[in-house]
């Protein structure tokens, strides 16, 4: 699926790390899908400034995840389903295949609602027309693969700038509350709706499929011939998981600063069509405008990165390979259901974060289990204060998950 490159040495010396830099940039847009706009808005309208913390937390984690994701493919040469079913029991690895693949449908339905949504402000397209248009979309963006990895990766990159565009001018108009912002920033709850909706954000930002993705988009992608190859390639992929985390992460917070800014003082704003009027009403209709596009690009984007994962869930987990056609259809229909018989979009974009919420640890525990490992990581193996970290990491998001299932059934 994805053409090698000459050896990183060689090309560093020729047309410097640029080239280098990218699969952070389509790992990233899974950041930043829809499912992140309708827990940053939920979260921004009703409790403020509360859960900024939650925004940083949260990508704070998604560059170590990201980053050990990138360096157990660069380590490996395989993606870390492939490398759950060299290691793991048949069994293992058949339970983790099956809840990959749940995952790929919470994820699949986030992204073609989002892109619906979207049609719907901006043109008044049906939901059910729109999400088949989205799902068309991004099968042409997969298309774009057959010509090699950097007319895919400039595409999603492209999206991602129209994303980062809308954001900025939000934030712009709308205008920042510095205290009320840092007040955020210390880490508390208010009650069990911000808990699921903290959970929720954690399951929109850390995403599964993100973590299946960036191994192998880093395994195929470059030839490693020697140790000094490795390490360089590490290192440029170090800067590419920074910089594309930290404009994903600024892209999440400015829409719940947005939201807490603009659209808090009445009743809270649950839905993103909600969101589309409070920002026309408040700050203009090319707020509105913005907001729509950029809800329009994320579909687009985070949905063939999200068919993409699941293409790759399937062959490492189990060595086969369907045509992308099929996988299509396939994640399309779940998605087309919930449309289909009036699911109200915003909660079922919410109820999806917490879907991939609860994928999160059945990704992140295997992924650190083996970059842990000398056997299968060499010298690029983990430090033992970065597995402390890890394990620190995969702790927080488990208990968050527990208390989420408490109170969803309490």
């Amino acid at each position: 699926m994805y053409q090698q490159s000459p050896p990183v040495k060689a090309r560093a010396r020729v047309r410097g790390p640029l080239p280098l830099l990218g699969p952070a940039f389509v790992t990233a847009i899974a950041y930043v899908d829809p499912g992140n706009f309708a827990t940053n808005i939920t979260a921004g309208s009703t409790f403020g400034y509360l859960l900024v913390w939650v925004v940083i937390v949260s990508n704070l984690m998604a560059m170590l995840i990201q980053y050990l994701s990138a360096k157990a493919g660069i380590a490996t040469g395989k993606s870390l389903p492939a490398l759950c079913r060299e290691h793991f029991p048949r069994r293992v690895t058949r339970g983790l295949w099956l809840q990959g693949e749940l995952v790929a449908i919470a994820t699949d339905i986030a992204e073609v609602i989002g892109g619906a949504i979207a049609l719907k402000l901006l043109f008044d397209i049906p939901l059910l027309a729109g999400g088949l248009i989205t799902a068309a979309v991004a099968f042409s963006l997969l298309v774009l693969q057959s010509r090699g990895h950097r007319p895919f990766e400039v595409a999603i990159t492209g999206l991602l700038l129209v994303i980062l565009v809308g954001f900025l001018y939000d934030v712009a108009r709308s205008g920042l509350e510095p205290l009320a912002i840092l007040d955020g920033t210390v880490p508390r709850f208010e009650g069990s709706e911000s808990v699921l909706l903290a959970a929720g954000m954690l399951g929109a930002t850390v995403m599964p499929h993100a973590i299946y993705l960036h191994g192998a988009l880093t395994s195929r992608r470059y030839v490693r011939t020697t140790e000094d190859e490795r390490r360089a390639l590490l290192r440029s992929q170090r800067t590419d998981v920074i910089t594309a985390m930290t404009i994903a992460g600024l892209m999440n917070l400015s829409l719940l600063v947005v939201a807490a800014g603009v659209l808090r003082g009445g009743e809270p704003v649950d839905t993103i069509e909600g969101a589309h009027a409070g920002l026309g009403d408040a700050l203009g209709p090319a707020a509105a405008l913005l907001f729509a596009l950029a809800l329009l690009a994320s579909g687009f984007a985070s949905s063939s990165v999200g068919t993409l994962s699941g293409q790759i869930v399937m062959e490492g987990f189990l060595r086969t390979r369907i045509p992308l056609v099929l996988r299509r259809l396939v994640a399309l229909a779940p998605a087309v259901v919930v449309i289909a018989i009036g699911v109200d979009p915003t909660r079922a974009l919410v109820l999806s974060q917490v879907v991939l919420s609860f994928g999160i640890p059945f990704a992140l525990v295997p992924l650190i289990l083996f970059t842990r490992r000398r056997d299968v990581m060499g010298s690029l193996v983990n430090r033992a204060a970065t597995t402390r970290v890890a394990w620190a990491v995969a702790a927080v998001i488990i208990a968050l998950n527990l208390a989420l299932i408490w109170l969803t059934f309490a």
